[in-house]
């Protein structure tokens, strides 16, 4: 399943040469990321109630072309590779016209308290998080 976000850039959000930084396209992605657990519903404010997190412990990203200020952007996600700890993530940010800004794949395992890799408990396993074609 794939979930598209849209956002709008702020003035804050560009560096001295008018256009996104760099380091603000993965704020963009977080952003996405949660908009995507929202839209399959995983009930992310319970997993961290019963004492897991998703930690991401990888970032892949290509910058393609910049975003300025007032610029709409969409972030897509959907799910590459899912196992039983960890998972992959495939994002890309357009503009409103289609121009392809950043493409990404961001790994993501599920921890305990203790920060130590854990199996995704089974009342919080949801479709969405498995890639289309996962059997």
């Amino acid at each position: 399943m794939k979930i598209t976000s849209s956002l709008i850039v702020r003035t804050y959000e560009c560096d001295s040469y008018g256009h996104v930084n760099n380091a603000v396209y993965v704020n963009f992605l977080e952003f996405g990321r949660m908009e995507f657990l929202r839209g399959i519903n995983f009930d992310y404010k319970g997993f961290i109630e019963a004492g897991y997190f998703l930690y991401i412990s990888h970032i892949d990203v290509h910058y393609k072309a910049s975003a300025y200020l007032d610029d709409e952007l969409f972030v897509e996600v959907e799910p590459i590779e899912t196992g039983a700890v960890r998972g992959t993530l495939r994002q890309t940010i357009r503009k409103a016209d289609g121009t392809i800004c950043v493409e990404a794949k961001v790994t993501w395992a599920s921890v305990n308290k203790d920060g130590r890799p854990s199996r995704i408990p089974k009342e919080f396993i949801v479709e969405g998080l498995f890639p289309e074609n996962a059997e």
